[in-house]
């Protein structure tokens, strides 16, 4: 029961960063590699704040704001000075590796000694503390709610609309560049938040805590809509979140059976690799069966002439 409790914490957690990893890779269609930077960036202002004993609740929110300008320059370098999204995204990360170093001052920061969100928080039932999930999920509901009623609004479908088909976007008059930028900051906040989080859960930032974090992103996003998207009245936030807990299962099983953790990433190429196999065949039928009922609808027309 433990182990299942820690899973999903650790799983709400991330569950943060699915729902940024969401908005940039599938509704805007930008591979954004900042991600990488963006969450140590939120673990590396927390813990620097905490240090020199900020509330921890504000710590937080720094943290989310530092990673909406790390979005911001990512926007910047692609919409303004016309870099490939792709390369922008690693110029960022790349940036963001000496900036959380400069932050923190050195590469790790133990957090255990000063205080934080989760820590003397106590909702005991058995021998099991829900006090920490608790927190989680109020920061994982506000923040899903938030994002949307976002998609909602004006900006949310000029979102959804430019990573369908920016040139009708902008065939409209209405700048899409604006709209990426909003995009990446919040997707970055998101995955900041989820950093600082991170870090005031597990007690310590660390300057290589966001390696991989795209990726890991990706595969719970992937394993999500693969598995839940047949199931038309769930929010996309909801597949993001789900997927995250998911993906977090499946590691937690694969330590449990004796995987070593320095595999941890094979198994998460190998999640992200079979998530997209199950997808892609499944986009490989519908094509077939829409083939097929067009071929036949070619036929019954022409017999009708």
């Amino acid at each position: 029961m433990s182990l299942a409790l820690n899973v999903l914490e650790q799983g709400f957690l991330f569950s943060l960063v699915s729902i940024g990893v969401y908005i940039t890779y599938k509704i805007l269609d930008f591979p954004d590699m900042s991600v990488d930077g963006s969450f140590p960036l939120g673990a590396a202002v927390c813990a620097a704040l905490l240090s020199r004993g900020m509330d921890p609740i504000l710590s937080v929110f720094i943290a989310l704001a530092a990673g909406a300008v790390a979005g911001f320059f990512t926007g910047i370098l692609h919409v303004k000075l016309k870099i490939d999204s792709l390369l922008s995204g690693i110029l960022i990360m790349i940036s963001l590796y000496s900036m959380n170093l400069r932050i923190m001052g050195k590469s790790n920061i133990p957090l255990f000694t000063f205080k934080n969100i989760f820590k003397e928080k106590e909702l005991m039932i058995g021998d099991l503390n829900f006090a920490p999930i608790i927190i989680i999920l109020i920061f994982v509901i506000v923040a899903k709610l938030a994002i949307d009623l976002f998609l909602k609004t004006k900006r949310g479908f000029l979102l959804i609309a430019t990573g369908d088909n920016e040139q009708v976007v902008t065939s409209l008059g209405i700048n899409s560049d604006n709209v990426k930028i909003l995009a990446l900051m919040i997707s970055n906040a998101l995955v900041a938040l989820a950093g600082a989080l991170t870090a005031q859960y597990q007690g310590f930032s660390d300057v290589g805590m966001g390696t991989g974090t795209v990726v890991m992103g990706l595969a719970s996003v992937i394993i999500g809509v693969s598995v839940l998207k047949k199931v038309s009245f769930i929010k996309i936030t909801t597949l993001a979140i789900f997927g995250a807990i998911v993906y977090k299962s499946v590691v937690a099983i694969a330590l449990q059976v004796g995987l070593s953790p320095n595999d941890l990433k094979l198994v998460t190429a190998l999640i992200v690799i079979i998530a997209l196999t199950i997808n892609n065949k499944g986009l490989i039928f519908k094509r077939k069966k829409s083939m097929k009922g067009g071929a036949v609808l070619n036929v019954s027309s022409q017999e009708s002439i």
